[in-house]
């Protein structure tokens, strides 16, 4: 049989290949596609047409991937599958799972229906896995389906079927009943679970005995079948069954790497001696299996991972330490006893010398071949092999056994120590780095996955650094060829010039090296190595050069040693192939971190240098970097050229510069090292969630010991109405003696209702039972009230109250998220989300004012989203603090940064001492007590305290009268700035006291207030009063998870401590940046000592955005804590009411959120009621066909732009324009970078600058946009060849979900028709026309209601469009003209940085001359 091809990415199907006249299109068609009764699958078709056929192909990935779009798994093997089904039918529904797996597409949920059946497929594919009359590369691909299927034990279906499989009883398969006792008397749960499982076997039928003892062979069987292939000395169809092994260590690595599969896995992996077996073999061995070697070495660090097996819990340094010595003591013990004279040595020898491979093995030596076979079983090692395993059983075999047990491994914390962070050309192109970017899904990785679950928080650490650190070194090798390209480097005799331009880099003379500081003591590398670089900025632009002269300190730079291919090199010739960096014509890379920047001159730049001198402007003509080089890398440097090699700084004439938000790489992989050597640990109550094992209830606030009774919600609660129709399902009563309908604010006590008693069930029917059993109580809810206290006579005193009147599910967010313990809250779009995170935000900070309370979102917009309704809320302002750059952009008043609140504060504390003067003066107190807030603090101890207490006495007096109470308050005077009369008449006693209090109140907060400010007058320094704010005063702290990366160090080592985490946008933030905000504090006795956890998302939206193929899909890096979480079973709060949109377009989006309602607000006010201006549909799919012959393009690869799409969403902006609406309520969004670039330049040259049109308030992509939300959206799909990674049901979801009450899409039908997993929404769309239809003599805005009739014009394309707006235009101009009307006011003209795109000019201009305006008399 031909090997499993793999097709280039241009060969994936198009829509000419499923729509055209194609074999498998035909049978399609003919088959399945069309058919409306009941299929009934034919072996002959299933044969003949389908299996020979992709056989004859060598089951090109691309036909998988044509049969997969044409629903053939659906539609054809699924429904007709049966036992009866032939081995052909099995194996093409293993390789269609495989291709919606490696395209990540849902699959599983095709299963669902009939579990019956799928465990009969299940069945099947695994006695296939067995079969060797099966070909080796279709074996590989069952491999790739069962690992699949590990990789997917979320799902209950296919966690039935392989639970079995990695079960107790694979340990029948141990080499001896001696060493299974041995294992078993180690645990008493193990002896239990094999006691349960031979009963179970000796209680079962014939039928069920031979399938338990299939289950328990299978592994086994595989494992002597991967030996034999490693062993297998034939030659033929070597590449295959080194795919194979390579398939099989896959899976091997995903089962030890997962403690529910490793439990009992590990034990036989070392009982086999697999790892010094596989090490030995001729496979391994051969230097052309470079892979298979990684993936062995992956293995091995899973297969010794420091953690109990069977308890789970992770070893110490100390403890894995003693376990090794352990087996150095027995090993002298069996010496000492079996073999005294010949071991002698050995015996006597110190540990430090019989972990060393090279001393161990002469050690051994002095024994005959018999007495180290002798020795192998004495010490517990399988000696004895099946022949089908081909392993030779020799001498060199039986010694690699007892080195390879006892020689020192390294720990996964001292393998990170020694890994570098800032890169180098040789780790830049190391083979693994590159196998990595040419993954195609056809092999393995040999890199660690995030999976379900992870076997310590020490193992999360570690596979998050190693692929973090990945992913960067992808990108900046991305980066520096990138640039290296546009440079354009030639040869000019011994020198190398630069033709090209780049904004990101300059060309360098030599570095000159001007300090290096000697090695600490212990270090063998210098402690700092300075150097210094002029920079030639005479040729470049403004803008330009002002980016080169903010770097700032710390900042990363590449210094490259370009040399361009020579051409005569440029072809092999049949020699060995060119290296990678030598084809990118990087022959060297260092990095170096920026000291500061200085003038010509040598002088530190001023950040307001404008340039000029006497009144003209004078060009600099260089700039000096002064660079911290690294050390490591300098050394090895130093000793390189001490040897007589070439020196490589002689050579660097190149540095690079990458933008900010992506150079921030050092810092936060800094961070993530730290946390693997340190051993942090997660809260002890989400330990076990976390690593993904236990109960995935068992960190929700009801399974805690500490779950709050009471709970004071403030003003969560509008009213009494809306607290009943908040708590459906719950017995709701007054406390006490206290009457219904009480007013607000409630303070609510839940209890639980008596369960009633029932016998206890068997131990088989407990589990089924307990969700019934807690489904019958009832919650009784006790509502109390209480009359909040008076807060001050000014109308700046009053409290700011929520007005949001929340649902039902938001109020069950709310409540749990006020609970300690861990909150999941998935949010649909517009359903509100942020404004439950606000109000769980002030419950924790009016309930718990010891606390405190840290907010994280992936990006800055959500953010100050979160913060500006926080700010609204009645939260005292000293409280809060943003930290990170995207404060500035907060549309609040004041300066919420750690320097901007240390100013606030001063400013604050000068208002209340003029306060406190101006109290002094209301009493006739003598002297300067608002000089500071020192003697503020001692007049309010000497005058004002005791005059209160005075004064209480007349107010308790039963005999002062009103007039008396009033007369004597001895602060009437400080309060006649206050709104009068300050006592109305006809107040009581009651009333006249609570005002009385009041103005107490405000005055003891002055006084507070000035307490708390007297720190930042006593502390001088601005860096310890910006750290004095953070660790003191601020309780709610605001950063991106960026930042808590970036600073994680920082900030914990300032002992800053916080008690609540709450996340917004948690689904879109990688793993890795989930768990730092949970670190960003030092433990404290060993524990962490977090309460809450409140993750906000929505992971039917889109993941975090990685850039390699193989870290997205492979390694999985992709994956937030969120959706983990979800995938685990851990209870989520799913809101169920939205109210951004029309409910028209919800429907769109609503078949991903069954749940999903609407407001009242979405049915009722006016602008959802009301049509569109001038369109028949408030939304539409708008078939775009070529445009001058051109659909899709791709000038560069993956810039992809569709002109006939991109002229129809500008053409359809300016009608929209010119009918009145606002250029801010419309955005225009694309599904890729190109398409976008290429909107902005037509807008640019259409509507830029012309006052009828102006810009839209967006042009983004898909991914840009999460997040945001516009009125009117135009949506450009831009692919006319195959539907892309549209595919991705998550981004669909957010295309579709960004408008509020108009959406206009422009696409291709046919492009679309093939994806079964889309038709949910596009069904929808297609039942309109797909001619954008408009309606005349209409302007903005129309009251014309959204459902009313009315009679429409159609669009036959974007010429007919382009002309209609064209005729719209001079006639509005003419009517201008001939009114004497004025065009609108200029609008605001800007794109966002976001979209910025690197030009390659040196004075980069605006690309051309701007249309002309047509002249209007104004």
């Amino acid at each position: 049989m031909a090997p499993i091809t793999e097709t280039a990415p241009s060969a994936r199907p198009t829509v000419a290949d499923i729509t055209g006249d194609t074999h498998y299109a035909q049978l399609a068609r003919n088959t399945w596609l069309n058919s409306s009764k009941p299929l009934r699958v034919l072996p002959t078709v299933v044969k003949r047409e389908l299996w020979d056929h992709l056989e004859e192909e060598g089951f090109a990935f691309g036909s998988l991937l044509l049969l997969e779009q044409l629903q053939l798994l659906e539609k054809y093997l699924w429904p007709g599958y049966s036992d009866e089904a032939s081995d052909h039918h099995v194996l093409l529904l293993a390789l269609l799972v495989n291709t919606k797996r490696r395209e990540g597409l849902p699959v599983w949920n095709t299963f669902e229906p009939n579990p019956a059946l799928f465990s009969s497929l299940f069945r099947r594919i695994l006695a296939l896995t067995i079969d060797t009359t099966i070909s080796i590369p279709l074996r590989s691909d069952l491999l790739a389906f069962i690992t699949n299927a590990f990789q997917s034990l979320e799902s209950g279906l296919v966690r039935k079927e392989c639970a079995p499989l990695v079960s107790i009883s694979i340990w029948h398969n141990l080499q001896s009943e001696t060493v299974r006792e041995q294992k078993l008397g180690s645990n008493v749960q193990l002896r239990k679970a094999w006691r349960a499982s031979v009963k179970r076997y000796d209680a079962a039928d014939e039928v069920t005995k031979a399938r338990l003892r299939f289950e328990r062979s299978w592994l086994y069987t595989l494992l002597l079948d991967f030996l034999g292939h490693l062993y297998d000395p034939a030659a033929e169809d070597t590449h295959d069954k080194v795919l194979y092994c390579e398939r099989f260590s896959e899976l091997l690595c995903d089962l030890e790497s997962q403690l529910p599969t490793r439990r009992y896995i590990n034990t036989l992996v070392q009982d086999l001696n697999l790892l010094p077996a596989t090490r030995l073999s001729p496979m391994y061995n051969d230097e052309d299996n470079g892979l298979l070697r990684d993936l062995y070495n992956l293995l091995r660090h899973y297969v010794y991972f420091p953690v109990d097996d069977h308890t789970g819990q992770p070893l110490s340094r100390e403890e894995y330490r003693q376990e090794h010595y352990k087996k150095l003591a027995t090993l002298q013990k069996v010496a000492l006893r079996h073999f005294p004279e010949k071991l002698k040595l050995l015996v006597l020898s110190h540990y430090g010398g019989l972990e060393a491979r090279s001393e161990l093995e002469g050690l051994l030596t002095p024994l005959a071949d018999a007495e180290i076979l002798e020795l192998c079983s004495i010490l517990g090692l399988r000696t004895e092999y099946p022949k089908s395993s081909n392993v030779v059983q020799d001498r060199p075999f039986l010694t690699e056994l007892i080195l390879f047990t006892h020689e020192k491994r390294s720990t996964y914390q001292e393998n990170i120590r020694d890994m570098t962070i800032l890169p180098t050309d040789s780790t830049l192109y190391e083979s693994t780095f590159l196998r990595n970017e040419s993954y195609t899904g056809s092999r393995p990785l040999a890199i660690p996955k995030l999976n379900l679950q992870y076997l310590t928080i020490g193992d999360f650490l570690w596979r998050s650094f190693i692929l973090h650190r990945c992913e960067t070194f992808y990108e900046i090798r991305k980066d520096m060829e990138d640039t290296v390209k546009r440079v354009q480097p030639r040869r000019a005799g011994a020198e190398i010039r630069f033709e090209g331009f780049s904004r990101m880099a300059l060309p360098i003379a030599k570095p000159a090296i001007v300090e290096v500081v000697p090695p600490k003591v212990g270090d063998v590398a210098p402690a700092q190595v300075k150097a210094e670089i002029i920079l030639d900025v005479s040729r470049l632009n403004p803008g330009i050069r002002k980016d080169w002269e903010s770097l700032r300190s710390d900042d990363v730079v590449f210094l490259l040693a370009v040399q361009p291919l020579e051409s005569s090199r440029a072809t092999t010739n049949g020699h060995a192939a060119l290296h990678p960096a030598e084809k990118a014509g990087i022959k060297h890379l260092r990095c170096a971190e920026v000291i500061s920047v200085l003038d010509e001159n040598g002088r530190f730049l001023r950040e307001h240098n404008t340039g000029q001198t006497d009144g003209y402007s004078h060009q600099p003509r260089q700039r000096r970097l002064l660079l911290r080089l690294d050390p490591a890398a300098y050394k090895e440097d130093k000793e390189r050229s001490n040897q007589g090699k070439p020196d490589i700084w002689q050579s660097i004439n190149l540095i690079v510069r990458r933008k900010g938000r992506e150079n921030n790489f050092k810092p936060i992989l800094e961070s993530i090292k730290r946390l693997a050597l340190s051993d942090v640990p997660a809260p002890t109550w989400l330990h076990e969630v976390f690593l993904g094992f236990g109960d995935p209830t068992s960190a929700t606030y009801k399974r805690l010991p500490n779950r709050l009774k009471c709970i004071d919600y403030r003003d969560t609660f509008l009213d009494w109405q809306h607290l009943i129709q908040s708590l459906p399902g719950k017995v709701v009563e007054p406390a006490g003696d206290m009457d219904a309908s009480l007013p607000p604010p409630y303070v609510l006590e839940t209890s639980a209702a008596t369960e009633t008693s029932v016998a206890r069930p068997s131990k088989k029917r407990r589990r089924e039972q307990v969700d019934a059993s807690q489904a019958d109580s009832v919650e009784v809810v006790k509502v109390s009230t209480y009359k909040p206290s008076n807060t001050g006579p000014y109308p700046s005193d009053a409290p700011k109250l929520n007005t949001v009147r929340f649902t039902p599910l938001q109020i069950e967010a709310i409540a749990s998220g006020s609970q300690p313990g861990l909150t999941v809250i998935v949010g649909p779009p517009g359903t509100g989300k942020t404004d439950v995170a606000t109000q769980i935000i002030n419950n924790i900070y009016h309930d718990f004012p010891d606390q405190r309370t840290l907010l994280v979102a992936h990006s800055n917009q959500a953010l100050n989203q979160l913060f500006q309704k926080i700010a609204a809320l009645d939260i005292d302002e000293r409280h809060l603090l943003r930290l990170g750059h995207g404060e500035e952009e907060l549309e609040i008043q004041g300066s919420y940064s750690k320097y901007g609140r240390v100013e606030s504060f001063l400013e604050n504390g000068a208002r209340y001492l003029t306060e406190v003067t101006r109290l002094a003066a209301s009493i006739g107190a003598p002297g300067a007590h608002g000089n500071s807030c020192e003697t503020a603090d001692y007049f309010n101890a000497v005058y004002i305290r005791p005059a209160w207490t005075k004064y209480q006495e007349t107010l308790s007096s039963q005999s002062a009268s009103t007039e008396d109470i009033i007369m004597a308050f001895p602060f009437k005077i400080y309060f006649s700035t206050a709104p009068q009369p300050l006592f109305p008449p006809g107040l009581s006693r009651g009333q006249i006291t609570d005002i009385i209090r009041g103005c107490y109140h405000h005055i003891q907060r002055i006084f507070s207030e000035l307490e708390d400010i007297r720190p930042f007058e006593i502390l001088r320094n601005a860096r310890d009063k910006a750290n004095y704010l953070l660790i003191k005063e601020a309780r709610i702290i605001a950063m991106t998870s960026t930042h808590a990366a970036m600073r994680r160090q920082e900030i914990a080592g300032l002992g800053f401590h916080y008690d609540n985490v709450i996340m917004e946008e948690a689904a879109q933030i990688t793993e890795i940046e989930n768990f730092i905000p949970l670190a960003l504090q030092n433990p404290k006795d060993g524990q962490m000592p977090l309460q809450r956890i409140v993750l906000c998302g929505d992971h039917l939206q889109n993941s975090p955005i990685v850039q390699n193929l193989a870290f997205r899909q492979y390694a999985n890096l992709e994956q937030s804590l969120f959706l983990r979480l979800v995938r685990l079973g851990v209870p989520t709060i799913m809101l169920d009411q939205q109210g951004r949109a029309r409910p028209s377009l919800a429907e769109l989006y609503k078949w991903r959120y069954p749940n999903l309602g609407n407001l009242p607000s979405v049915t009722s006010t006016p602008e959802f009621v009301r049509a569109n201006a001038g369109l028949r549909y408030d939304y539409q799919f708008i078939e775009t066909r070529d445009y001058k012959g051109k659909g899709e393009t791709e000038p560069s690869p993956h810039f992809i732009q569709n002109i006939g799409e991109a002229e129809y969403a500008v053409a359809l902006y300016m009608y929209m324009r010119l009918l009145g609406y606002p250029a801010e309520k419309i955005s225009i969004l694309t599904t890729y970078a190109g398409q976008r670039a290429l909107i902005r330049d037509i807008l640019a040259h259409r509507c830029k600058g012309k006052r009828l049109f102006g810009l839209p308030r967006h042009v983004s992509t898909v991914d840009k946009f999460q997040g945001e939300q516009n009125d009117y959206i135009i949506l450009s799909l831009t692919r006319t060849r195959a539907p892309g990674y549209l595919r991705d049901i998550r981004r669909l979801t957010v295309a579709l979900s960004r408008a509020r009450l108009g959406l206009y899409v422009l696409g291709r039908r046919e492009v679309f028709e093939s994806c079964f997993e889309l038709h949910s929404a596009f069904d929808l769309l297609w039942r309109r026309p797909d001619k954008l239809m408009l309606v005349t003599n209409e302007m903005f805005p129309t009251q014309r209601g959204v459902d009313e009739e009315v009679e429409a014009t159609a669009m036959e394309g974007v010429e007919h469009l382009g002309q209609y707006v064209f005729e719209m235009t001079n006639a509005k101009v003419e009517a201008l003209k001939a009114g004497g009307g004025m065009l609108p006011p200029p609008a605001p003209e800007r794109f966002d940085d976001d979209d910025e795109i690197e030009g390659d000019g040196l004075n980069e201009g605006d690309g051309g001359p701007e249309p002309e305006e047509p002249e209007v008399v104004e």
